[in-house]
């Protein structure tokens, strides 16, 4: 039986988590679980699964929490609790937001721990200190993202890894597709939030309308499997059945097929090498199926491209893009300014962009507050009073 600390566990990622946990009891033990400010659903899951240890980020709703909790459960605050429970098991599933799972993703790793990844920015942002972290004995990462997850199976299925030509990773293409630039121009944060077939949180449901997640992934992609980015690749496979795609040299492409269901990656990523015996992701073979693909469009969809230039600038870069993106991301989602200005504001932070050594994390931390500040500044700008820029209605 392997024990799982579960950091973020009240969001999207972290509940669907808890459905898996709660469908295994003989696989796994849960010792801690870790969640922002939800106390309401935390203490639930505190009920349910009888953690040794929960943390709650924010330390004024200590007391709530300490007093909800079963007897005997020890109850931590802040990013020290964060990192307690992130060495505290066996297995660790960070699903924190955002740059805030750094402190996760490197208290797992040089504790020797298995990271099951589904915080993507702490590898973007932090990813020279974070691959020093994975040469920690015992620390490895298995991604949870289920492209990452699906190009992990097809790996593993290839075996040597000189036979890879091409990673092929797919997209829905978002609530988006097929729009023009000029249609763009006046869409609401809730048609950006209305994704075709998943649901996820607000940041990544946005980062999945301008496509910016996918740019994130080719980065995640290049740093979790060492294939340079010329090798990486994004296709857009509006049914969300086939995850991800490994092409091999003599022309052969293995594909993982599965119904879009984010508890098939988490168990896996828990689990692996074991499988779980629940068939979450089982596809339906009886009924018509189609699947199409097509490339994604660059000129309209810009983030990717603004990702892919950040990724082979390496250094400080990735922490540029991924801190600029959450700071235009969180002033779209307030209505401060336009869906269209959101690639405009990390453009433009990113000309802003000067190289830097990344070596601990103090740097990526530097980094990310640098690119955040200047981001702000240029959201401020766009966004002042006799500005060209125009802020649109929430719904």
């Amino acid at each position: 039986m392997r024990s799982v600390s579960l950091l973020g566990s009240t969001g999207s990622i972290g509940t669907q988590a808890v459905d898996v946990l709660l469908g295994a009891p003989e696989r796994f033990r849960v010792v801690a679980l870790a969640a922002h400010r939800s106390t309401g659903v935390l203490l639930e899951q505190a009920a349910a699964l009888h953690p040794e240890m929960v943390v709650i980020g924010d330390e004024r709703l200590y007391p709530t929490v300490r007093d909800g909790v079963p007897p005997g459960t020890e109850v931590l605050v802040g990013i020290p609790g964060m990192v307690a429970a992130a060495t505290a098991a066996d297995v660790v599933l960070n699903a924190v937001v955002g740059f805030a799972g750094l402190p996760v993703t490197m208290a797992a790793l040089e504790a020797g721990k298995r990271l099951a990844l589904a915080n993507k920015e702490s590898l973007i942002a932090g990813a020279p200190v974070v691959q020093k972290a994975r040469r920690t004995p015992g620390a490895e990462i298995v991604p949870v993202d289920s492209e990452h997850c699906a190009v992990h199976q097809c790996l593993a299925a290839v075996g040597e890894p000189t036979q890879v030509a091409r990673l092929l990773l797919t997209a829905s293409g978002g609530p988006f597709r097929g729009w023009s630039i000029e249609e763009l121009g006046s869409v609401t944060v809730a048609d950006a939030l209305a994704h075709p077939t998943w649901s996820m949180g607000p940041k990544i449901t946005v980062d999945s309308s301008t496509l910016m997640n996918k740019g994130l992934e080719v980065i995640e992609a290049h740093e979790l499997f060492g294939i340079s980015y010329d090798r990486i690749d994004i296709v857009v496979h509006p049914q969300s059945i086939v995850h991800s795609m490994v092409e091999l040299r003599d022309g052969s492409t293995l594909a993982q097929l599965s119904a879009p269901d984010m508890r098939l990656p988490i168990g896996y990523a828990l689990g692996w090498p074991d499988r779980s015996p629940v068939p979450f992701g089982a596809l339906d073979w009886s009924s018509p199926t189609a699947l199409t693909f097509e490339p994604p469009d660059r000129a309209v969809f810009r983030c990717i491209g603004l990702a892919y230039a950040a990724g082979r600038h390496g250094g400080s870069a990735p922490a540029w893009l991924s801190a600029a993106n959450e700071v235009a991301v969180e002033a779209f989602l307030d209505g401060r300014m336009a869906w269209n200005a959101i690639a405009d504001v990390v453009a433009e932070t990113m000309d802003q962009w000067r190289d830097e050594p990344i070596e601990q994390v103090e740097s990526v931390l530097a980094a990310d507050e640098e690119a955040r500040a200047r981001a702000r500044a240029v959201v401020a700008r766009r966004t002042a009073p006799g500005s060209a820029e125009v802020a649109l209605p929430l719904v």
